[in-house]
């Protein structure tokens, strides 16, 4: 089954009319001062999401205190009850509290010249983190996985997901990311480094502070256009016309959206009998270029990382094998590891 994450459905519209205006008002204006400053909108909603879980919490159990007047001690409360009674990780308890502290820091530097808020301590920082823990197995796809799920939907006539499954594949891009690619950004002329990669013909919007970072995105030609041919030659029959490479259903001008590639995932997740998700590919792919020899410094530029310690995080290999990256059948040290274009 798909990877599953908590959630929380404490903060139903009748709870948050009956939150302190107060609190309600303070959170608008932090959320307003994100919108001033360009955060994503992604980046906004989680934390509006974040603080009406709190706000929520603040109601029933303390008395729906105004922000300022919540104590050190009622943070340690809120810290018990999201893991031992909503149940929820540590790495989430983390983020909900990193909501409370971001909106602490909007009253640090921007109201601190209000009387309410002049005396203000930012006390969640001091309440201690729970210890990180993995609670979700971690799925890690050999080749043969992989290419038997692509042959399964090529098979039945499935090519955009086929497609879809194979750009992440070859390209690594977070889930968001793939539903941006167009179909020119894998014409000839797109092709760089004599052929084995696709460069998109302008920088897509990725990941990052803000609204993101535009970059260059590649993609490993060889292994992927079997797979846009197939989608490519399946849209032209059945006259479905769209810049996107993976369009809307209902609305081929628009994108595809998020929702169904985690749908797709669903569905994944049954044909494979493995946690199937989207990230899962991200460290597939950085893996695959590990492997085949690549320096963490071009695989930084590849992926479009700023620093190469991220290839760390996402190299799915263990010690022996990557020892054993540097010897020879004969158990000779091979210290000049040659990778050909051709093998990727």
């Amino acid at each position: 089954m798909p990877r599953k994450t908590k959630q929380n459905d404490i903060t139903s519209p009748e709870l948050l009319r009956n939150v302190n205006p107060d609190n309600m008002r303070l959170k608008e204006d932090f959320l307003n001062y994100l919108k001033s400053i360009q955060r994503s909108p992604k980046t906004i909603a989680g934390y509006d999401n974040d603080l009406n879980i709190f706000w929520a919490w603040n109601l029933q159990y303390n008395g729906n205190k105004f922000f300022p007047k919540i104590s050190k001690r009622d943070y340690a409360a809120y810290q018990n009850w999201l893991i031992n009674e909503n149940g929820n990780s540590p790495a989430r308890v983390r983020r909900l509290k990193s909501a409370i502290s971001s909106m602490s820091n909007f009253v640090t530097n921007i109201l601190d010249d209000e009387e309410e808020f002049r005396d203000f301590r930012p006390g969640v920082r001091k309440i201690e983190n729970p210890v990180l823990q993995p609670v979700r197995k971690k799925t890690v796809w050999d080749d043969e996985e992989l290419d038997g799920l692509l042959n399964t939907l090529s098979d039945h006539g499935q090519h955009k997901k086929a497609c879809a499954l194979a750009l992440a594949m070859c390209s690594g891009r977070r889930k968001a990311e793939l539903c941006r690619f167009r179909v020119c950004d894998f014409q000839e002329k797109n092709l760089v480094c004599g052929g084995v990669l696709y460069k998109t013909s302008e920088p897509l919007q990725t990941k990052g502070f803000g609204l993101g970072k535009f970059i260059y995105c590649y993609t490993l030609a060889k292994k992927f256009k079997p797979y846009f041919d197939a989608w490519i030659k399946q849209r032209d029959k059945i006259g479905l016309q769209s810049e996107w490479l993976l369009p809307d259903e209902k609305d081929p001008n628009r994108q595809l959206a998020v929702s169904t590639l985690n749908s797709w995932a669903n569905t994944f997740s049954r044909m494979t009998g493995n946690d199937f998700y989207w990230h899962s590919l991200r460290h597939a792919f950085v893996t695959g270029l590990v492997r085949a020899g690549i320096p963490d410094n071009i695989i930084t530029q590849i992926v479009g990382w700023e620093s190469s310690s991220m290839c760390k995080v996402y190299t799915d290999i263990d010690a022996d094998e990557q020892i054993g990256m540097y010897f020879d059948r004969n158990g000779e040290v091979n210290l000049n590891k040659d990778t050909k274009q051709s093998d990727l």
